[in-house]
């Protein structure tokens, strides 16, 4: 298994799956990802993503049926793994940690 930690796009991607539940596969992904963040995303790193993630044993995938609509071919499916919602929950800590630590003056923009 690869290194354990979470970059930024890793993060959303993951979180993504998520949201997906059972229908998280490349293109719906990319998708939710367009419509949440607000920017557009290639495909192909959606699927790097997703391949890096099941490496480090975040996710796991399946391959669906066969469907005409897509001329016979499969989708890959992918889950979050118990390792993965961890990686996401530290990462949320992390997060809600440091925003809680950042002095209120600093917030209502009476910093340097």
């Amino acid at each position: 298994m690869k290194g354990t930690s979470l970059g930024e796009f890793e993060e959303i991607v993951l979180l993504t799956v998520g949201v997906l539940f059972d229908e998280a596969y490349g293109l719906s992904i990319k998708k939710e990802v367009e419509e949440r963040s607000g920017r557009s995303v290639n495909l192909s790193a959606i699927h790097a993503a997703l391949y890096r993630l099941e490496e480090k044993g975040f996710l796991k995938s399946k391959m669906g049926e066969a469907t005409k609509t897509r001329g016979g071919k499969r989708k890959k499916y992918f889950n979050l793994t118990s390792f993965g919602i961890q990686a996401l929950e530290q990462a949320k800590t992390l997060r809600q940690n440091l925003w809680s630590s950042i002095p209120e003056i600093v917030l209502k923009g009476g910093g340097s």
